[in-house]
């Protein structure tokens, strides 16, 4: 218990603290830094340059917002934690830091599930493509890709936080799907309702996903190669980060499931996996791989080598 009675967990996942703890502090902030500034510069590119307000640059300047978001509600505690003796956090706090990491990783499915359907009429209904992907049709996947997420983990965070608690130790560094093996036992409809909500904004938006890729591969190889081109320059960067992303899924899932039986190394690496990876890789691949993204990074390096040059003459 903490101050006024406040139920405190504590958070068991970095292996010897106090051994490591520069160490820790230097990777994660150096992190941290390089997440922000890479998906600010993505962010920032989109917004500035027009020839980049189109649906799928939309959709990916969204995503970068939302590893944004995600990155601060993790990072920021973490970084506090390590410079404390006590690696601790309220069950409060923990529900909180829990409904965003994964309302924001299930909105992550959500707008890779919009750029799929963007990519579809581009490659396969073409002539459809300005009246089927209009402002109004942006905008509502924008919202819906935000509001099914955080609706459905609402409700689950809610049942969650009325259940008995039966340990105050946590397995991880923040909160995510070890949080259950804290209470006494969960309830039959709470699981059922985590299956639906899982299945809802994850499993078949994922398999939607592939669905709709596969169609497009199957136009790809009919078509001529400008087609085929097309279909390489601008869906394989959305695959790659897909892939990266159901890995990752798959890999919470794990640790979640395993806890007991992984060892204490494994889990952390693994763990690490979910809070670096994607962050990371997102934006390296939009800024190598979308040419126009690409074009624009190089142009801004190039000024800013000008403008560097200039200033070292003067």
């Amino acid at each position: 218990m903490g101050r006024n009675g406040t139920v405190m967990l504590n958070l068991g996942g970095l292996i010897e603290v106090e051994k490591y703890r520069y160490v820790y502090l230097m990777f994660f902030l150096v992190l941290f830094v390089l997440i922000l500034c890479s998906n600010c510069i993505i962010i920032c590119l989109i917004w500035i340059h027009r020839n980049l307000h189109e649906p799928m640059y939309i959709f990916i300047a969204a995503l970068s917002l939302n590893t944004l978001l995600f990155s601060t509600v993790i990072y920021p505690k973490l970084l506090v934690d390590i410079l404390s003796h006590q690696q601790r956090i309220s069950y409060s706090a923990c529900l909180v830091q829990l409904f965003f990491f994964y309302s924001l990783g299930a909105s992550d499915v959500m707008l890779l599930l919009a750029m799929s359907y963007d990519r579809y009429v581009s490659i396969c209904r073409p002539l459809q493509y300005a009246s089927t992907m209009s402002t109004t049709t942006v905008s509502v996947f924008l919202a819906l890709s935000w509001f099914v997420p955080a609706c459905l983990l609402s409700v689950t965070v809610v049942i969650q936080s009325q259940q008995k608690i039966c340990s105050l130790k946590l397995g991880g560094f923040f909160c995510n799907a070890l949080i259950v093996n804290i209470y006494c036992m969960l309830p039959t409809f709470l699981t059922v309702w985590i299956l639906i909500s899982l299945s809802m904004i994850a499993i078949c938006p994922v398999l939607f996903i592939f669905f709709t890729y596969f169609k497009i591969f199957m136009v790809a190889y009919r078509s001529h190669g400008e087609v085929r081109k097309k279909v390489v320059d601008t869906c394989l960067p959305h695959l790659l980060v897909l892939m990266a992303t159901v890995c990752l899924m798959v890999v919470d899932i794990i640790v979640g499931l395993l806890e007991s039986v992984l060892p204490k190394n494994m889990q952390l690496v693994l763990t690490l996996q979910t809070v670096v990876y994607n962050p990371l890789f997102n934006p390296i691949i939009y800024g190598v791989k979308m040419k126009e993204i690409q074009k624009h990074i190089k142009k801004m390096l190039r000024c800013n080598h000008v403008r560097i040059s200039k200033t070292q003459v003067e």
